[in-house]
């Protein structure tokens, strides 16, 4: 008796050895599209049977031909060119997503810096010689309360006035990689664009994904990528901004791509490195540079105001010493 329970015992080993191996060779497999897209790099990791790369693509073409002012061809270059030009839904979405977050944080998210941003030399345009009576000019043309949405025509108050769609547009690109794959019905992915990312379901391991978050150290080459902490994440949209890559020195003194909109002048504040969770990509792209213009205590407040954003802060304190901050929602993606 004994003996035929060992022979069913192997019999059972068997058919499961069997059927293991039957479903790890059935199981749909990740693929991997790599690019360059709105100047920077993409990556793109999905589980599907077929390679998606030119669908992919499609979209982020759309994108670019809606919101790129390094397209001459653009709608948003169109706009900025003062010609007669309709918006898509593509920009509508945008631009109101926009507004809305100009508001919530004063104006420190403003789509309508871009003349300050070129002044400055970090736009689309080249930059001249600049001095406080350069800025004051240009900041007369400059704020989002002087352009309106009506139907599909961008109103401006004054022709000079021109937008720049940088600090959220690669957001809207990762949502819409998202939106193509959600329409697929693909359940498991991670898009990155310049490091902004959209994460679903899980990593090819069946674990949430893993994002780290860089330490803030002045590095215009992307060369240095030391780790400050590592995100388990998924389902939701992440954005980083910080002045640590982007910048320049003259005369001596270092400028920081980060224009706040109400001045005209590179931000000085203590936050090195913004980093926000939001339920999409574009919302969180907007508010990590919106916090690099806020600075600390204000970013706070904002934060405390918005539940369904998280944020990590790596800043420098009064000991002039690098120190973090996270709001609460943020400890469930903390693993170091």
């Amino acid at each position: 008796m004994a003996k035929k329970i060992s022979q069913w015992q192997l019999l059972f080993l068997l058919l499961l050895i069997i059927g293991t191996i039957w479903i790890l060779r059935k199981q749909v497999p990740y693929q991997t599209d790599q690019g360059i897209v709105f100047g920077t790099m993409y990556k793109i990791t999905y589980q599907s049977e077929t390679n998606l790369k030119e669908d992919i693509e499609k979209e982020l073409q759309k994108v670019d031909h809606s919101l790129s002012p390094f397209n001459k061809n653009s709608i948003i270059s169109g706009i900025n060119n003062n010609e007669d030009v309709q918006t898509d839904s593509l920009f509508n979405y945008v631009f109101l997503l926009a507004q809305h977050i100009s508001k919530e944080t004063h104006g420190a998210f403003d789509i309508t810096v871009a003349p300050l941003v070129n002044a400055w030399g970090f736009g689309f345009k080249h930059s001249g010689n600049i001095d406080s009576t350069k800025i004051d000019s240009l900041r007369q043309f400059v704020g989002y309360q002087k352009v309106q949405l009506s139907g599909q025509k961008v109103i401006k108050q004054d022709p000079r006035t021109m937008l720049d769609c940088s600090a959220i547009a690669k957001g809207f690109g990762v949502d819409c990689v998202a939106r193509l794959f959600d329409r697929k019905g693909i359940k498991n992915y991670m898009i990155d664009i310049g490091g902004e990312l959209s994460m679903k379901g899980e990593n090819s391991h069946q674990q949430a994904w893993r994002v780290g978050i860089n330490k803030p150290i002045d590095d215009s080459l992307s060369v240095n990528q030391e780790i400050q902490t590592i995100l388990e994440i998924s389902n939701v949209g992440l954005a980083t901004s910080g002045n640590y890559r982007n910048f320049y020195y003259k005369d001596g003194k270092k400028y920081a791509h980060t224009i706040d909109p109400r001045t005209g002048f590179p931000v000085q504040h203590n936050i090195l490195s913004s980093t926000v969770i939001a339920p999409n990509c574009a919302t969180a792209d907007a508010y990590a540079t919106s916090f690099m213009v806020l600075g600390l205590d204000s970013s706070k407040v904002i934060c405390n105001n918005h539940p369904e954003i998280d944020a990590y802060f790596i800043y420098v304190n009064e000991y002039n010493k690098l120190d973090i901050y996270y709001t609460e929602g943020m400890k469930k993606y903390l693993k170091n």
